[in-house]
């Protein structure tokens, strides 16, 4: 991989060189037609933090206790970093995009259907979804596979308390989540960037492990427009583009779903996506990491952990090539 460095020996993290080329140039596609000159990236940030603060202003309160068991003791990530540097390409390209688009989704109402290989078959409302089970404050690290981290605080309960409500048949050995697809709430729809809608998915020994979060808050509110809403999955043990968001469906399945990275380029994105810092992606270094909100730009890389550091999942993986099953 080339590494650029500036004149003082500080690498770069250029957005050609953590993006997919195509989405490179999507998204300088909207910046150049967003605004003229070196102050447009400046411009849009500022704008997210605004719209990001107003579309969620007031937002509902989510009470939960906090699980010690799954509270990591680091600094948290400040809430309008969080809120306005993610992707969900639903809303656009850029980091800042969801900030300013994501207004239009409409979180309510909202239900998700449960489907497939189960003994019982459901569609929940939001609110009936919310309640199947206590909710739980957990502080989680979130790792992109495009060399950053946060630390957030959360708020969702295990999936497996849902797995369990449905009685999955000795037939389901996956589970896919959807995301929705209505142009009319996202934009981003429009582009021809991955296939729509969205689609991760989990083998079912990892929808049930405990830290596979079935997520509807962060901060102690409702999860915003951009961050999800009104219901995500969090798996902090795996690149977070597998942590599907404004869920719809989940469908349980024989066959290993067909998800969307993967489709797009499955030499650069395996189904698994694992934090590892021993297996790269083609165009960046998977070894370190840049925690957002440390010193900005220029913040010291840190060590990336195995699994982001929860090895209590390694023993899903027993015996498991992961450089072939990345």
């Amino acid at each position: 991989m080339l590494i650029k460095r500036s004149p003082n020996g500080i690498d770069l993290p250029y957005s050609s060189e953590i993006t997919p080329r195509e989405v490179f140039e999507a998204r300088r596609d909207f910046i150049r037609k967003m605004a003229v000159g070196s102050i447009a990236g400046t411009a849009l940030f500022e704008m997210a933090n605004r719209a990001a603060f107003a579309q969620n202003a007031g937002a509902q309160k989510l009470a939960a206790n906090l699980n010690s068991a799954y509270a990591l003791v680091e600094k948290k990530t400040a809430y309008k970093d969080a809120t306005t540097y993610n992707n969900f390409y639903e809303f656009g390209t850029d980091k800042a995009d969801p900030a300013v688009t994501a207004h239009t989704l409409k979180p309510r109402p909202w239900s998700v259907s449960i489907e497939g290989e189960v003994k019982k078959p459901m569609t929940l409302d939001l609110d009936s979804l919310m309640k199947l089970a206590p909710l739980e404050e957990r502080i989680y690290r979130l790792r992109c596979v495009e060399g950053w981290s946060m630390v957030i605080p959360w708020t969702g309960y295990s999936l497996s308390n849902l797995i369990k409500k449905v009685e999955p048949t000795g037939n389901a050995k996956y589970i896919e989540f959807v995301t929705l697809e209505d142009k009319k709430q996202m934009p981003g729809l429009r582009s021809p960037v991955l296939e729509w809608p969205y689609v991760e998915g989990l083998r079912m020994d990892e929808a049930n492990h405990p830290l596979a979060l079935l997520t509807f808050g962060m901060y102690g509110e409702v999860l915003p427009n951009q961050n999800g809403a009104p219901v995500r999955m969090v798996l902090p043990w795996k690149y977070g583009f597998k942590s599907a968001k404004s869920i719809v469906k989940i469908r349980f399945v024989k066959d290993q779903p067909r998800t969307a990275w993967n489709i797009a380029a499955p030499s650069e994105y395996g189904f698994y996506s694992n934090v590892n810092p021993d297996v790269d992606h083609p165009r960046w270094s998977q070894a370190t990491e840049r925690r957002i909100g440390e010193d900005g730009l220029f913040a010291r890389k840190r060590k990336t952990l195995m699994f982001n550091g929860y090895s209590e999942v390694a023993s899903l993986y027993s015996g498991m090539d992961l450089k072939k099953f990345f």
